[in-house]
Protein backbone atom coordinates (compact mmCIF):
# COMPACT_ATOMS: atom_id res chain seq x y z
CA UNK A 1 0.00 0.00 0.00
CA UNK A 2 1.83 3.43 -1.46
CA UNK A 3 1.70 5.63 1.93
CA UNK A 4 1.32 8.64 -0.24
CA UNK A 5 -1.95 8.58 -1.27
CA UNK A 6 -3.21 8.65 2.54
CA UNK A 7 -1.25 11.62 3.61
CA UNK A 8 -3.91 14.45 2.18
CA UNK A 9 -6.87 12.32 4.26
CA UNK A 10 -4.47 12.53 7.33
CA UNK A 11 -5.14 15.91 7.40
CA UNK A 12 -8.65 15.84 6.60
CA UNK A 13 -8.90 13.32 9.48
CA UNK A 14 -7.13 16.35 11.63
CA UNK A 15 -10.03 18.89 10.40
CA UNK A 16 -12.70 15.99 12.07
CA UNK A 17 -11.18 15.45 14.80
CA UNK A 18 -10.57 19.29 15.19
CA UNK A 19 -14.56 19.45 14.72
CA UNK A 20 -15.41 16.47 16.95
CA UNK A 21 -13.68 18.13 19.75
CA UNK A 22 -14.61 21.40 19.36
CA UNK A 23 -18.42 20.06 19.55
CA UNK A 24 -17.50 18.99 22.60
CA UNK A 25 -16.08 22.71 23.80
CA UNK A 26 -19.23 24.23 22.45
CA UNK A 27 -21.30 22.07 24.39
CA UNK A 28 -19.57 22.96 27.75
CA UNK A 29 -19.98 26.53 27.00
CA UNK A 30 -16.27 27.01 26.26
CA UNK A 31 -17.03 28.63 22.78
CA UNK A 32 -13.58 30.41 22.36
CA UNK A 33 -11.75 27.08 22.78
CA UNK A 34 -14.21 25.71 19.97
CA UNK A 35 -13.71 28.61 18.02
CA UNK A 36 -9.99 28.61 17.65
CA UNK A 37 -10.30 24.55 16.51
CA UNK A 38 -12.95 25.97 13.79
CA UNK A 39 -9.64 27.67 13.11
CA UNK A 40 -7.10 25.14 13.42
CA UNK A 41 -9.50 22.49 10.82
CA UNK A 42 -9.20 25.75 8.43
CA UNK A 43 -5.63 24.98 8.60
CA UNK A 44 -6.04 21.21 7.97
CA UNK A 45 -8.57 21.95 5.19
CA UNK A 46 -6.15 24.23 3.40
CA UNK A 47 -3.60 21.54 3.39
CA UNK A 48 -5.45 18.55 2.47
CA UNK A 49 -6.37 20.09 -0.46
CA UNK A 50 -2.94 21.46 -1.05
CA UNK A 51 -1.06 18.33 -0.45
CA UNK A 52 -3.43 16.12 -2.77
CA UNK A 53 -2.58 18.88 -5.91
CA UNK A 54 1.20 18.54 -4.79
CA UNK A 55 1.59 14.77 -4.39
CA UNK A 56 -1.29 13.84 -7.41
CA UNK A 57 -3.07 11.91 -4.81
CA UNK A 58 -7.15 13.06 -6.00
CA UNK A 59 -9.58 10.39 -5.03
CA UNK A 60 -13.00 10.22 -4.78
CA UNK A 61 -12.50 8.63 -1.01
CA UNK A 62 -10.26 11.72 -0.22
CA UNK A 63 -13.55 13.94 -2.03
CA UNK A 64 -16.09 12.72 0.20
CA UNK A 65 -14.15 12.26 3.68
CA UNK A 66 -13.50 15.81 3.15
CA UNK A 67 -16.83 16.18 2.85
CA UNK A 68 -17.99 14.30 5.77
CA UNK A 69 -15.36 16.36 8.20
CA UNK A 70 -16.10 19.76 6.54
CA UNK A 71 -20.00 18.40 7.85
CA UNK A 72 -18.86 18.04 11.00
CA UNK A 73 -16.25 21.08 11.61
CA UNK A 74 -18.04 23.64 9.26
CA UNK A 75 -21.31 22.67 9.80
CA UNK A 76 -22.71 21.35 13.05
CA UNK A 77 -19.93 23.21 15.18
CA UNK A 78 -20.62 26.91 14.08
CA UNK A 79 -24.22 25.96 14.96
CA UNK A 80 -23.49 24.78 18.21
CA UNK A 81 -21.38 27.86 18.79
CA UNK A 82 -24.42 29.85 16.83
CA UNK A 83 -26.84 28.15 19.76
CA UNK A 84 -24.90 28.60 22.96
CA UNK A 85 -24.60 32.15 22.15
CA UNK A 86 -28.43 32.44 21.10
CA UNK A 87 -28.78 30.89 24.74
CA UNK A 88 -26.95 33.08 26.13
CA UNK A 89 -28.76 36.25 25.18
CA UNK A 90 -32.40 35.03 24.35
CA UNK A 91 -35.10 34.68 26.66
CA UNK A 92 -37.17 32.99 24.30
CA UNK A 93 -36.70 29.21 24.57
CA UNK A 94 -37.25 28.02 21.19
CA UNK A 95 -35.18 30.96 19.05
CA UNK A 96 -31.68 29.09 19.83
CA UNK A 97 -33.03 26.41 17.85
CA UNK A 98 -32.57 27.86 14.59
CA UNK A 99 -28.74 28.14 14.73
CA UNK A 100 -29.33 24.46 13.06
CA UNK A 101 -29.98 26.49 10.05
CA UNK A 102 -26.52 26.52 9.70
CA UNK A 103 -26.04 22.77 9.79
CA UNK A 104 -28.94 22.05 7.43
CA UNK A 105 -27.48 25.15 4.84
CA UNK A 106 -24.27 23.16 5.20
CA UNK A 107 -25.01 20.19 4.29
CA UNK A 108 -26.95 21.17 1.42
CA UNK A 109 -24.06 23.54 0.42
CA UNK A 110 -21.43 20.43 0.59
CA UNK A 111 -23.81 18.41 -1.34
CA UNK A 112 -24.43 20.68 -3.99
CA UNK A 113 -20.88 20.87 -4.38
CA UNK A 114 -20.07 17.70 -4.46
CA UNK A 115 -21.96 17.26 -7.80
CA UNK A 116 -21.10 19.97 -9.85
CA UNK A 117 -18.58 20.30 -12.08
CA UNK A 118 -18.12 23.87 -12.76
CA UNK A 119 -16.93 25.09 -9.26
CA UNK A 120 -13.59 24.14 -10.12
CA UNK A 121 -12.42 27.81 -10.33
CA UNK A 122 -14.89 29.83 -8.55
CA UNK A 123 -17.78 28.55 -6.01
CA UNK A 124 -21.36 29.04 -6.16
CA UNK A 125 -22.86 30.41 -3.03
CA UNK A 126 -20.90 31.08 0.75
CA UNK A 127 -18.44 28.26 1.35
CA UNK A 128 -18.78 26.11 4.34
CA UNK A 129 -15.10 27.40 5.62
CA UNK A 130 -15.82 31.22 5.29
CA UNK A 131 -19.24 30.68 7.02
CA UNK A 132 -17.71 28.70 9.88
CA UNK A 133 -14.96 31.43 10.46
CA UNK A 134 -17.58 34.08 10.26
CA UNK A 135 -19.56 32.89 12.70
CA UNK A 136 -16.80 31.61 14.93
CA UNK A 137 -15.10 35.23 15.19
CA UNK A 138 -18.40 36.41 17.32
CA UNK A 139 -17.87 35.05 20.75
CA UNK A 140 -14.86 36.98 20.98
CA UNK A 141 -16.63 40.02 21.05
CA UNK A 142 -19.86 40.10 21.21
CA UNK A 143 -20.13 39.88 24.87
CA UNK A 144 -18.37 42.79 25.61
CA UNK A 145 -19.70 46.23 26.33
CA UNK A 146 -17.90 47.85 23.95
CA UNK A 147 -19.86 46.31 20.97
CA UNK A 148 -21.81 48.56 19.12
CA UNK A 149 -24.11 47.06 17.10
CA UNK A 150 -25.73 45.21 19.92
CA UNK A 151 -26.65 48.74 20.96
CA UNK A 152 -28.05 49.00 17.59
CA UNK A 153 -30.16 45.76 17.99
CA UNK A 154 -31.14 43.61 20.33
CA UNK A 155 -28.55 41.15 20.40
CA UNK A 156 -30.49 37.98 20.37
CA UNK A 157 -32.18 39.35 16.82
CA UNK A 158 -28.42 40.36 15.22
CA UNK A 159 -27.60 36.89 15.96
CA UNK A 160 -30.51 35.07 14.66
CA UNK A 161 -30.49 37.71 11.30
CA UNK A 162 -27.01 36.81 10.90
CA UNK A 163 -28.25 32.86 10.96
CA UNK A 164 -30.37 33.43 8.75
CA UNK A 165 -28.86 35.76 5.78
CA UNK A 166 -25.80 33.00 6.05
CA UNK A 167 -27.74 30.05 6.16
CA UNK A 168 -29.03 31.41 3.07
CA UNK A 169 -25.78 32.58 1.18
CA UNK A 170 -24.53 29.10 1.51
CA UNK A 171 -26.84 28.06 -1.46
CA UNK A 172 -27.29 30.98 -3.06
CA UNK A 173 -26.98 31.30 -6.84
CA UNK A 174 -24.08 33.63 -6.43
CA UNK A 175 -20.21 33.05 -7.78
CA UNK A 176 -17.96 33.43 -4.91
CA UNK A 177 -14.06 33.99 -5.72
CA UNK A 178 -12.15 30.81 -5.27
CA UNK A 179 -8.57 31.52 -4.21
CA UNK A 180 -6.89 29.45 -6.99
CA UNK A 181 -4.23 30.71 -8.96
CA UNK A 182 -3.28 29.46 -12.93
CA UNK A 183 -1.11 32.26 -13.22
CA UNK A 184 0.14 35.09 -10.97
CA UNK A 185 -0.41 37.99 -13.28
CA UNK A 186 -2.30 41.03 -11.72
CA UNK A 187 -4.38 41.53 -14.75
CA UNK A 188 -5.66 37.86 -14.38
CA UNK A 189 -5.92 38.04 -10.52
CA UNK A 190 -6.48 41.77 -9.66
CA UNK A 191 -9.61 41.01 -7.46
CA UNK A 192 -7.62 37.84 -5.34
CA UNK A 193 -4.62 39.95 -5.01
CA UNK A 194 -7.00 43.02 -3.34
CA UNK A 195 -8.54 40.83 -1.17
CA UNK A 196 -5.38 38.92 0.04
CA UNK A 197 -4.02 42.30 0.88
CA UNK A 198 -7.05 43.90 2.44
CA UNK A 199 -7.38 40.85 4.68
CA UNK A 200 -3.57 40.96 5.74
CA UNK A 201 -4.36 44.56 6.64
CA UNK A 202 -7.16 44.16 8.99
CA UNK A 203 -5.85 40.89 10.42
CA UNK A 204 -2.68 43.69 11.01
CA UNK A 205 -5.10 45.90 12.49
CA UNK A 206 -8.42 44.58 14.03
CA UNK A 207 -6.27 40.60 14.77
CA UNK A 208 -9.75 38.79 15.35
CA UNK A 209 -12.63 41.77 15.17
CA UNK A 210 -11.24 41.81 11.63
CA UNK A 211 -12.25 38.42 10.39
CA UNK A 212 -16.04 39.14 9.73
CA UNK A 213 -14.90 42.32 7.99
CA UNK A 214 -12.58 39.89 5.79
CA UNK A 215 -15.81 37.69 4.86
CA UNK A 216 -18.36 40.06 4.52
CA UNK A 217 -15.17 41.65 2.05
CA UNK A 218 -14.86 38.57 0.33
CA UNK A 219 -18.99 38.41 -0.44
CA UNK A 220 -18.76 42.05 -1.25
CA UNK A 221 -15.61 41.59 -3.80
CA UNK A 222 -16.97 38.60 -4.95
CA UNK A 223 -20.29 40.59 -6.21
CA UNK A 224 -18.18 42.69 -7.70
CA UNK A 225 -16.15 40.65 -9.70
CA UNK A 226 -19.18 39.17 -10.87
CA UNK A 227 -20.27 42.57 -12.31
CA UNK A 228 -17.20 44.02 -13.62
CA UNK A 229 -14.58 41.58 -14.14
CA UNK A 230 -14.99 38.27 -16.39
CA UNK A 231 -14.11 35.16 -14.13
CA UNK A 232 -10.41 33.19 -14.86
Amino acid sequence: MEIRKHIPNLFTLGNLLCGCIGTIEALHGNLINAAWLIWAAAVFDFLDGFLARLLRTHSEIGKQLDSLADMITFGVLPSMIMFEMLNQVSGILWLPYFAFLIALFSALRLAKFNIDENQSNSFIGLPTPANALFISSFPFFVFKENFFLGELIDLQWLLLIITVVFSYLMVANIEMIALKFKNFSWADNKIKFVLIGLSILLIAGLKISGIPIIIILYVSLSGISNRFFVRN
